[in-house]
């Protein structure tokens, strides 16, 4: 076949999207008074790396990613311990958290490489297993504890830093593999029904009885201020509730088709990077949230067509780590700027501006790329 035959077309249409309604939500961002910086042609020279790192890495066969990625996820496990005994110059502690490179003109954040590096070796653990063990309870125990061991490798070294959203990113893409990966139910669900026990009750106890938490966890409340703000924004709205009651504001305002491109009237600072959603939202109305959140739902729906139509099983795990890690970033990013999530920093894929999210979004892209442009169509389903 011919490339133009095997080049994803379709993808390549929903990346432009995508580059598109993120330049013009950055240019928009960026002309309030506070900012120097030119955010869109920052985020159209990440697009253009991105572009060339996709270029690569269509070239490259999905199971030669197979071969790789335990040497990829030992490199990124490499890059976040030197990350914790870095020193502040090259690791500058921000806004309470080690999660960033100082590099000469640029930062490089390395959880979020480290997410697909792992996605990769999820996938490589649960198409391995199924070539070398027969179907059984004890199997699948063993499959379920080498899905949480290679998880919680990165997941122990981010929470260091400390990074909660980028930390909860790693739980749902675990999540997505185990629910995939063919593991009995009888196995998943108790452990779902505790996790989902434990959850309910901390936050029962953070809103109830806070001092519990401090006797038995240390948890002091000034560290439960997120669970407060997101629950009574208006009531933290001088401090920590400040850019929740902000983007509701302007997500509100905004109504049906929105005050039109640069008449934002709320005041939202770093709205370019977690709340851009909320300029979309107030400039093009409901209407233009609607687009975008359709635009994610092609991304997905492609993404899942990609996964059911791979040569290998390893690319239909790691297309499912991939969507789960998506999904949950859109669902996320979304969900706390309507108040239905706490606040956690995590970034609206392609579209918030930030180099290593957006490099890191590009190489998942680049990686569907791959597995679409390699797959093989055989006659009679030879």
């Amino acid at each position: 076949m011919k490339f133009e035959e095997k080049f994803d077309w379709q993808l390549l249409f929903i990346m432009c999207c995508f580059i598109a309604v993120s330049v013009v939500a950055l240019y928009s961002a960026q002309q309030s008074p506070q900012y120097a910086s030119n955010f869109a042609i920052k985020q159209l020279v990440f697009y253009a790396l991105g572009a060339v790192m996709i270029g690569l890495m269509l070239l490259v066969d999905p199971e030669d990613f197979k071969k790789i990625s335990w040497y990829l996820y030992f490199f990124g496990i490499l890059l976040l311990i030197a990350l914790i005994v870095a020193p502040s110059s090259i690791a500058p502690v921000i806004k309470g958290q080690k999660s960033w490179f100082n590099l000469p003109g640029a930062s490089l954040q390395p959880s979020e490489f480290m997410k697909i590096f792992t996605i990769l070796v999820l996938a490589r653990i649960t198409s391995q297993h199924h070539e070398k063990n027969k179907k059984s309870f004890k199997s699948d125990l063993a499959l379920l504890s080498k899905l949480v061991a290679a998880t919680a490798l990165p997941l122990a070294l981010i929470m260091q830093q400390p990074d909660l959203g980028t930390s909860l990113v790693f739980v749902a893409i675990l999540g997505g593999m185990i629910l995939v990966s063919g593991i009995q139910w009888k196995i998943i669900l108790p452990i779902f029904i505790l996790l989902t026990t434990v959850g309910s009750s901390l936050i029962w106890l953070a809103l109830k009885a806070p001092q519990v938490l401090d006797e038995y966890l240390g948890v002091k409340q000034y560290q439960l201020a997120r669970i407060y703000s997101w629950l009574q924004p208006t009531k933290f709205e001088d401090s920590s509730g400040y850019q929740l009651v902000k983007a509701m504001r302007a997500i509100g305002s905004g109504q049906l088709y929105g005050k039109g491109f640069g008449d934002r009237e709320v005041y939202l600072p770093e709205s370019q990077t977690d709340f851009i959603f909320s300029i979309i939202a107030e400039e093009y109305g409901f209407v233009g949230s609607c687009v975008v959140l359709v635009l994610f739902f092609f991304l997905i729906y492609r993404f899942t067509a990609i996964a059911f139509n791979a040569n290998h099983a390893f690319s239909s795990y790691a297309m499912v780590g991939i969507i789960s890690m998506i999904a949950f970033h859109v669902f996320q990013n979304i969900g706390m700027s309507i108040q239905l999530l706490p606040i956690t920093g995590i970034p609206l894929p392609f579209i918030s501006y930030g180099g290593s999210a957006l490099l890191g979004s590009l190489m998942a892209l680049g990686f569907a790329f791959s597995v679409s442009f390699h797959q093989k169509t055989y006659m009679f389903g030879d």
